[in-house]
């Protein structure tokens, strides 16, 4: 079977930790090109996966006969990048929050179908192994009516994960748009929608910059969120959390509670009203921490939805739903408004 050809676009750390190196164990891909305005971190890439470098996007695409793109660039240009791709007959997969307003969301998901290509955002939670199992059991009615939940997303701050440490543009606005609320924030959202198979109706959300000087984003926020049955919960994203980060879920249901990723072990652990426990080992989640797990299964499905030619399970309009739980925590924070959605 013909390999798809591959391009990068951004060699930064989401890049050289996630999307290369799943790309490279991948049968049935050929990692063919890869662009960074920094030279030398193209050169680097492609080097290791034998590809072409290119320091600019648009030559790449013009100069490379490319089946489907990796977008791994601030989030200021997943949209027009992305677009571009898009209109240039590949399909796309962009990392996460997919774009900074509502309007660049539908210009890329418009892209996507005037083309009849793939888009897919890398909102890589879906696939991790205690949230699987979480939804299986949802959906199997195991928790009854559900009441309430809690989702946390923090650690120390991307100057200990991205690769231009405390000068990254994670903490330029002018970039970035949003601070920890796009990095993590929107993961959690994501989550909370696909587990629930609910959409957020209403938003509350207080985000602020307390912890880090020198940036002009977000590095703590929590946000309370109500959907469309009534189930109620709160969200938090933060870049201030010492020591291990955070990324736990807890779901309160009628008949149970289910803690995803709240114990050390037990990646899941259910908690039944007549005093059962059930405890889940099904490996460590996806994390920048050592021990993690190393396959986001991003890649993976990524690859499948196109030589299938079937629907990713984030798609763009996926993506953009999960985004718009964030802009409107952003709306609420400004106005000191509740937002309905």
């Amino acid at each position: 079977m013909k390999k798809l050809r591959v391009a990068v676009i951004g060699c930064g750390s989401i890049a050289k930790f996630r999307h290369l190196p799943e790309y490279g164990s991948h049968s049935g891909v050929e990692v063919v090109a890869v662009c960074d305005l920094i030279e030398e971190r193209a050169n680097e890439a492609a080097e290791t996966y034998g590809a072409v470098a290119y320091t600019d996007y648009k030559t790449l695409l013009k100069t490379e006969q490319i089946d489907a793109v990796s977008v791994c660039l601030p989030n200021y240009l997943h949209a027009p990048v992305s677009v571009a791709a898009l209109e240039a007959g590949c399909h796309v997969l962009c990392e996460k929050p997919m774009a900074t307003s509502k309007e660049e969301a539908e210009n890329m998901i418009k892209a996507a179908k005037d083309n009849g290509k793939k888009l897919m955002i890398a909102h890589n939670q879906r696939f991790v192994p205690s949230h699987v199992k979480a939804k299986e059991l949802i959906e199997k009615g195991e928790l009854g009516k559900i009441y309430s939940f809690r989702t946390t997303f923090g650690h120390g701050g991307p100057e200990g994960w991205s690769v231009d440490g405390k000068e990254s543009w994670f903490f330029k606005k002018e970039k970035a748009f949003i601070g920890a609320m796009g990095d993590l924030g929107v993961h959690k959202s994501d989550l909370m929608r696909y587990l629930l198979g609910e959409e957020f109706v209403e938003v509350a959300g207080f985000v602020e910059n307390n912890a880090k000087e020198d940036t002009d984003v977000d590095d703590n926020a929590v946000c309370v969120l109500k959907t469309a049955s009534g189930i109620i919960g709160t969200l938090t994203a933060s870049w201030a959390y010492k020591g291990s980060e955070d990324n736990s879920t807890i779901i309160f249901g009628e008949k149970a509670t289910l803690r995803l990723e709240d114990d050390p072990i037990n990646s899941l652990v259910a908690q039944y009203a007549n005093g059962q426990i059930v405890k889940y080992e099904l490996g460590k989640i996806q994390s920048n921490e050592e021990g993690g797990q190393n396959n986001s299964h991003v890649i993976e499905h990524f690859v499948d939805s196109i030589v299938q030619d079937k629907e990713p399970l984030i798609s763009g309009e996926e993506g953009m739903k999960s985004l718009q739980v964030i802009l409107s925590a952003l709306e609420s924070a400004q106005t000191k408004r509740i937002v309905s959605q």
